[in-house]
This record gives C-alpha cells, structure tokens and sequence, in this order.
C-alpha cells in the first residue's frame, strides 16, 4: 500500500511510525510533514493541510492507496468528504460526523438528548444573556467557545468577575475567531481527567488504552492551557469498573446516537473523561487522535494499524481484537518558551542522534523543519515529544525524562511533573 497522511505534528509522525511499522505499507507520504516525519516519509512542507485541492492532486500524482486524515481543522471542514468524492479509500469522519468536535453545542445537545453523561451546561449566541446568566451561576464555572480552537479555548473562572471577563475574551473581542460566535456556559465538574481514545466503523466502538494529558504550560497546573505539555498511559484511574459504565452508558451510546441521527462515525474518536463523585462524564469529544495522546497510545498497540484502519473503513471493526502491551508509556513534550502565546522558532535541535536505534525511546516531532542548510530547527510551540516505554509508569517516566537530556535547542521548556499523579495511587 501507498499511504498518505493528512498533518505536521507530533500526532502525525506517532501515526507515521505506526504505519511504518505495518508489513502492508510499501511508501509512505505525509502533508505537510515535518522534519521527523520527513525521515521515514516524502513530505510536502509546500501543502497546507486546508488546501484539499492540493491534497488531492498530490494524492493523485503519488496514487496512494489510503488517505489518513489526522488533525481537527481539515475534518471539520470536509476534506474527508471531497477525497471520496475524489475516489480515494480514506480514514477519519466525513464532515457530518466530525460536527461532534466541530461544535461543542452539537455535542452538549447530543449528550442531553440521548442521556449521555456530561455536565449541566447553558448555551449563548448573545454575550448579554451570557452575563445575565452569570450573575446567578454558581462559581467556579466553565466557560467554552463553541468552534475549533486549536485545543485553547476553554477558560476555568473561579470568580464572577473573571466569567464576565472570559465573555469579553470569547464573544466579543473574538480571542478565538469566529470559534467564539457560540458559547457554552458548563457547571464546572471535580475529579480525575482520564483520556480514551476509540476506534468506530460507524456501529461498533473498539477504546483502546487510556490515557492521561497535561494541559497546562507550567508545573502544578499552572499557567496557560496548551495544546498538551505531556502525557501519560494507561491511567492508574481508569479501573475496570470504569471501563465497564463507560463502554455500556458513554462509548456505545455516542455512537449509536451519532448514527440516529443520520451522522454515522468512522475514525477515531477522543473521549475526554471527568471521573467525579457521581461517576464518569465526558468532558468533551474529539474527533480524531489525540495530540500527545497518539504518542502513548499507538506505541503501545500490538494490531497492525492498517487491519484497524481498513475495518473502520469496511464496517468490519466487531471482527478485530484490539490488543495493547501489558506496560506503560510516558510522553513528555519540550516546547519554545513562550508557548501557548509567543514564541521565536527557528533555533537548531542538537541530540536527535541518540535516539537511533534504541528500543522503548522515541523522538516524536510535533513542530520542526529542515532550514536551507538541511539542519533540524525548531517551528512551532510544541517541538518535541519525548516518550519512553518501561515496565510501569514510574519506569516509563524516569526514561522519559532521562532522554529529555539527550536533545536541545535555545528557548526550550517543559514541564517536571508529568505523570506525578501517578505517585499518589
């Protein structure tokens, strides 16, 4: 098989080195890639992941087998749709289905109108009535744009004076773009976050193991909500007796009302967990792999990632059984300081060499480039993921964080606590 995947970040080259690992795959392409992926795939660095006519034209000349859509951006807005149209076999939502991570409206209604778990919420298309409304809520509450917002535009208000000035930020000076035009107004819920990431073909539901991000830029928690600082998986929180409400009152509910509603799910959807006093609710649906959860959960996958992928496509995933290593994985992401807000990028990764060859490490490139003397810089917030596997998370996080020492570059950070949840079970 030739396959092309959709994406340029740490997300994609967990996917690529999956794929690579596949005996079914004889060429790899990837759009726009990045320096990592460019090892084990030819990349395009000239095509955006929203320009579908190029995507398409690509995939075309390179006449590739499959199609893996990976980020948010381009699912929302239907590239999967205009690949079929185009006569290509392709993984990832069409964009009726992918309108559960599109619009957190969408996916509050589905909730309540199919009994799925999730937190009392108020929806807002007038920042007026969203202040009234705060006036008489009960703080702390939580405050979401409706739309994409690249992972960033949920805001935690521990006061009514911060709420009123998270209104301003979202709907009227338009923080998030038009993300913003809608809001959600949600009870704010306690407990432990748990992450699960699921396979669907649009009937059967197949989670894999869980997992457990961090989501603010600096140690404690605190700081700016990123696209992820760090992750870890499987979470010591998520017992088998989760799994079992979750599975019978969540995973399999979501999916059948997606399909009631004529919006049938194929690909991979994200389920972000809150496991509160009352039980389990979902915090939010992605509808795609996470981003650094990929870079924990896929290396701990024993399946042939393409037989997952084609029995989503095929409606064929109740006949697949999903296996994942009895053992732990730890991501840990250096990013440029600055991140979430600004940042300088350009700066030369020194190190990358020491992770050849070494078995349980891996080098994860979320924002890179080769510069025009073919050096490996840095190109985004997020530079690096790295991940070690060990025995159980405490192994895996002591080698994660050992090979966070074998790589550099000017203006790096991260955060030291990824995983310490884990030291309190």
């Amino acid at each position: 098989m030739k396959v092309l995947i959709v994406g340029g970040g740490g997300r994609e080259h967990a996917i690529a080195v999956s794929m690579k690992k596949s005996s079914r795959v004889d060429q790899l392409y990837c759009v726009p890639g990045n320096a990592g992926i460019a090892q084990i795939a030819e990349c395009d660095p000239a095509i955006g992941v929203m320009e579908f006519d190029r995507i398409v034209a690509y995939a075309r000349e390179k006449a590739v087998d499959l199609v893996f859509v990976a980020p948010d951006d381009p699912l929302v807005g239907g590239l999967v749709d205009v690949l079929l149209e185009a006569g290509f076999r392709v993984f990832g939502p069409d964009r009726k289905a992918a309108i559960l991570e599109g619009s957190k409206a969408f996916s509050k209604d589905l909730m309540k109108k199919y009994h799925i778990p999730t937190a009392a919420y108020e929806t807002f298309e007038d920042p007026e009535k969203a202040l009234a409304y705060l006036e008489q809520a009960p703080m702390p509450i939580v405050l979401k744009a409706d739309g994409l917002a690249l992972g960033k535009g949920v805001l935690i208000c521990n006061t009514l004076e911060e709420a009123k000035a998270g209104v301003k930020e979202i709907m009227q000076d338009k923080h998030f773009g038009s993300a913003g035009n809608r809001m959600v107004i949600e009870e704010f819920m306690t407990g432990r976050e748990v992450s699960v990431l699921a396979f669907v073909d649009g009937k059967t539901v197949k989670p894999m193991t869980s997992a457990q991000d961090h989501k603010r830029a600096k140690d404690g928690d605190q700081g700016l909500n990123t696209g992820g600082m760090g992750n870890f998986s499987p979470s010591p929180f998520y017992t088998q007796e989760v799994d079992a409400f979750c599975r019978k009152y969540i995973y399999q509910p979501t999916v059948d009302a997606m399909a009631a509603e004529g919006r049938a799910f194929k690909g991979v959807i994200f389920f972000g967990l809150m496991l509160t006093g009352e039980g389990p609710k979902v915090l939010e649906y992605n509808a795609r792999f996470g981003d650094p959860e990929a870079q924990v959960v896929l290396c701990r996958m024993k399946n042939d990632i393409c037989d997952v992928v084609d029995a989503c496509i095929d409606g064929t995933l109740d006949q697949v059984d999903l296996q994942f290593e009895d053992n732990a994985a730890v991501c840990v992401v250096l990013a440029s300081e600055g991140y979430p807000v600004a940042y300088e990028k350009g700066f030369e990764i020194t190190g990358l060499e020491h992770f050849e060859g070494k078995e349980d490490y891996y080098c994860f490139h979320a924002g890179s480039r080769l510069d025009d003397q073919g050096r490996i810089v840095t190109n985004g917030g997020r530079v690096l993921g790295i991940t070690a596997k060990g025995n159980t998370l405490k192994e895996a996080r002591t080698k994660a964080y050992e090979a966070t020492g074998w790589v550099s570059f000017a203006n790096q950070y991260m955060r030291h606590d990824i995983g310490k949840a884990i030291d309190e079970v």
